[in-house]
């Protein structure tokens, strides 16, 4: 679907799917009034809110090709900030408590929670991750490979990871014992340093 549509999606964890990034040159990318950040609220007749990405994207996936589909988006507020300005001189940098984009909050079990940061490994394997997904069901989610590494951690073999993976979220993609193992080369790949 991602050669037909060209849609990279994300929500907001609240149930509200997002437009995240067209594909340029992509049926969508023809499409001029169709915006990132549009809120995708219906497929059809169906409503998304309260949706996952990842399950909207499936949605998406599922429509057969050739076949015609209404999306209800509803375009964000576009001049909210209009004459907001930056407090300081914007020439100067960013911050040091911004941070890089690179870092995970964990939330540990007593409540407490520590930043940690992304490892070379972890992005590459993301990545690969990520070129993975785009073939098998032609969706484009570092936010969906981010999951999938995460259900990897601490799992030794890939019996485990299909499990961890079957009893998440992910169980809902069906993804195929082919498709697991694929997933599990690449995170043992990152994890021995073998993916540059």
């Amino acid at each position: 679907m991602e050669d037909a549509l060209g849609l990279t999606i994300t929500d907001n964890g609240a149930g509200y799917a997002f437009i995240k990034r067209i594909k340029e040159g992509s049926v969508i990318d023809s499409i001029k009034h169709i915006q990132v950040g549009d809120h995708i609220e219906k497929i059809n007749n169906e409503s998304l809110v309260g949706k996952r990405h990842y399950e909207v994207a499936k949605m998406l996936k599922e429509i057969p090709k050739d076949s015609i589909f209404t999306l209800r988006l509803v375009g964000p507020l576009k001049d909210g900030f209009t004459h907001v300005g930056p407090k300081s001189d914007p020439r100067k940098g960013k911050k040091a408590n911004y941070g890089s984009g690179k870092e995970t909050l964990r939330f540990k079990a007593n409540g407490e929670a520590q930043i940690e940061q992304a490892t070379d490994e972890q992005q590459v394997a993301i990545e690969k991750i990520n070129n993975l997904l785009e073939s098998f069901m032609g969706i484009n989610d570092s936010d969906l490979a981010t999951l999938i590494w995460e259900q990897a951690r601490g799992k030794t073999n890939s019996m485990d990871f299909a499990e961890a993976i079957d009893s998440s979220e992910l169980e809902e993609f069906g993804f195929t014992d082919d498709f697991i193992i694929e997933l599990w080369g690449v995170i043992t790949d990152a994890r021995s340093g073998r993916l540059k």
